[in-house]
């Protein structure tokens, strides 16, 4: 099979979405490899590396679109690069479809089999591939939230630990998954006073034992959200419902109750977010102000850090890029159904019934697709 990897678009989208390793490791299976020049700049790799590697270089993104049977990139393709696919053709990427009709259209409109990494699914229940970028961010989330409270920022002037006689900021971590959990270690080791809500019993305990009583964990309710988020200093959404759009946890009305100068970071936003007033940002302009709020909604978190989140995500995308390859789509879907899991568009089908509620179009379940495809 011939794969392409062309240069990320998105704004300061620096990630890839194969590194050498990967590209080798596919060669060694006998695929061909083409990258567009200068993928790898933004993580320190060079067309050199990808070339030692056996990789082909190509000048544009142009190139990669047209002639590849499989596009593994790392972001949803841009407007533009949509209309670059074509039928039959494989991308194996992030998509968070759900609040993203523009996108879904132009990829039914393509013909393309649409893959997406985070509703791949695993044994245990778990998002194998959303997971290693869902720990990036949960970890990110507190450095974001901690600058944003700084007052030259337009924060509330705190510093995240406190100082001896001076109380530490209080943090609200609204969901304890990967992300969640890892926002909370990190506000942790800040010294912030932090508090998760969970709706899961079973997490709860877990998380209880993880923490020991640095952080208290708390039953998710609307009371429990309205009644937190106006106490607390910074507060940081990590909800996620695989595929479907987050559900809206905090109201404008409650986010006016928050004082002056607190901060909100909402990890969801890739999924529409989970603030009623979340829209997403970039890196170049990261914040926002609404009910003199601080929304800190950037849709890559972990493009910040580039190299270390490519290289985690190589490192579970990997697999299931080789399956695909291996196999081709057709008896690697059928032959995982975790990797099914991932089908979101097939040959203009929607595939993944929560994107379909989403956007309100008719769904098609993946076996069906594949049934109809041999």
């Amino acid at each position: 099979m011939l794969i392409g990897v062309p240069k990320e678009v998105k704004n300061h989208e620096y990630r890839v979405g194969l590194v050498p390793a990967s590209v080798r490791e596919l060669s060694h299976h006998g695929h061909s490899i083409m990258v567009e020049t200068g993928a790898g700049s933004g993580i320190g790799v060079a067309d050199a590396d990808y070339e030692a590697a056996g990789a082909r270089i190509v000048a544009s993104q142009d190139e990669v679109f047209a002639e590849a049977d499989m596009v593994v990139k790392v972001k949803e393709p841009q407007p533009f690069e949509c209309k670059k696919l074509r039928e039959g053709q494989i991308l194996f990427t992030y998509l968070h479809l759900a609040p993203d009709p523009e996108q879904t259209r132009l990829l039914q409109k393509s013909g393309c089999i649409a893959i997406a990494y985070e509703t791949v699914t695993d044994d245990h229940g778990g998002l194998p591939l959303l997971a290693p970028m869902s720990e990036v961010a949960g970890k990110m989330a507190p450095q974001a939230g901690a600058h944003c409270l700084e007052k030259a920022q337009g924060g509330r002037g705190m510093l995240m630990g406190g100082v001896p006689g001076v109380e530490p900021a209080k943090v609200l971590v609204i969901g304890g998954g990967v992300s969640g959990m890892n926002a909370a270690r990190v506000a942790v080791g800040m010294g912030a006073d932090v508090t998760i809500l969970e709706r899961s019993v079973p997490r709860l305990r877990y998380l209880d034992d993880l923490f020991e009583g640095r952080a208290k964990t708390l039953y998710s309710t609307v009371d429990a959200v309205e009644r937190l988020s106006r106490e607390s200093d910074l507060v940081i959404g990590a909800v996620l419902v695989p595929g479907a759009a987050a559900p809206k946890l905090i109201t404008r009305p409650m986010l006016a109750e928050m004082a002056t100068g607190s901060v909100v970071v909402d990890i969801a936003i890739d999924q529409g977010g989970c603030l009623e007033t979340s829209r997403a940002t970039t890196h170049a302009e990261p914040t926002f102000v609404e009910e003199d709020v601080i929304h800190y909604c950037v849709a890559n978190m972990p493009g910040a850090v580039a190299r270390t989140s490519t290289f985690a995500l190589n490192n579970a995308t990997l697999p299931f890029t080789l399956a695909l390859a291996d196999k081709g789509f057709r008896v690697a879907l059928a032959d995982d159904r975790h990797l099914r899991q991932g089908l979101n568009v097939h040959t203009g089908k929607i595939t993944y019934k929560a994107v379909a509620e989403a956007l309100e179009l008719d769904y098609l379940p993946a076996e069906e697709a594949l049934a109809i495809s041999y």
